[in-house]
């Protein structure tokens, strides 16, 4: 069984450029609509800047690659904060839109290499930093959008302080940005890695649960698609494949899949 694929995810060329060095990536030339580069097991996909064309990357990526069963997806891009030093690394463990307020937590079940940090997707260019948190372009679109094609879990989000105060953003050179995230490669590699590791347990246990369950109730295929990324993510917080609800059966497919998150969440809260 080959390892499960991961998916790399930059908005700027130089951002990509020393992952593609790396990693030894080759350009997709078959591929017109983003700049794709692969070898067997990664893809990176530069985005362009802001939240529709993260979007657009991922969703376009994903439906090419659609055979691919739980995969690794990361964002690595450089961020703004009012202080922190130039070239800090934090793997983001909340994402704020600024514009729909909307909240997402990148779940850690895994002990990550650097500090965590906080946050903040604009449409526009921050000049003023927000007093709290990292501040980018594209972080809410690619987690956001990135849910829809695997489990939590897997999707994670690394940024690079590129620009404070005291160096702001309007000095930032291309190969400035490029030395930034070669500089956080092993990092990087360390991610990637226990992503793989969690991501490799999932890859067909559930399948067997997932079948008996289809036997048992009525599932839209809506439903059906919600049903996989729950079960992926209850493998992975309880390392169990079957499941079993305290307050006995549930008597349809829309209150299974309540219990069922609602004991996720349960159980991701206590980890």
């Amino acid at each position: 069984m080959k390892s499960p694929k991961i998916f790399i995810y930059t908005a700027l060329p130089c951002e990509a450029k020393p992952l593609i060095e790396f990693y030894r990536l080759k350009k997709d030339t078959a591929i017109n609509s983003f700049a794709v580069y692969n070898n067997n097991n990664i893809h990176l996909t530069v985005t362009g800047i802001g939240k529709n064309g993260m979007a657009a990357g991922i969703a376009y990526t994903q439906a090419l690659f659609s055979s691919t069963q739980n995969p690794v997806l990361l964002n690595v891009g450089i961020a703004g904060h009012k202080e922190h030093p130039i070239g800090s690394v934090f793997l983001i463990d909340k994402i704020t839109d600024s514009e729909s307020d909307r909240r997402y937590y990148p779940p850690l079940v895994f002990t990550p290499p650097c500090p965590t940090h906080s946050l903040q997707t604009a449409s526009r260019l921050q000049l003023t930093y927000p007093p709290l948190h990292l501040c980018d372009m594209e972080g809410s679109a690619f987690y956001e959008t990135a849910t829809r094609f695997s489990s939590g879990e897997l999707i994670q989000c690394l940024k690079i302080v590129s620009d404070n105060e005291s160096s702001p953003i309007k000095n930032l050179q291309p190969s400035q940005v490029s030395e930034l995230i070669a500089a956080q490669l092993s990092t990087i590699t360390a991610i990637l890695t226990a992503l793989t590791q969690l991501a490799e347990p999932l890859r067909s246990p559930e399948l067997t649960e997932f079948n008996h369950l289809l036997g048992r109730y009525h599932f839209t295929v809506n439903e059906q698609i919600q049903l996989k990324k729950l079960l992926s993510r209850w493998r992975l917080v309880t390392d169990q494949n079957m499941i079993e609800f305290a307050d006995g059966s549930p008597k349809n497919s829309k209150e299974f899949l309540n219990l069922l998150n609602q004991s996720l969440n349960e159980a991701e809260f206590h980890l």
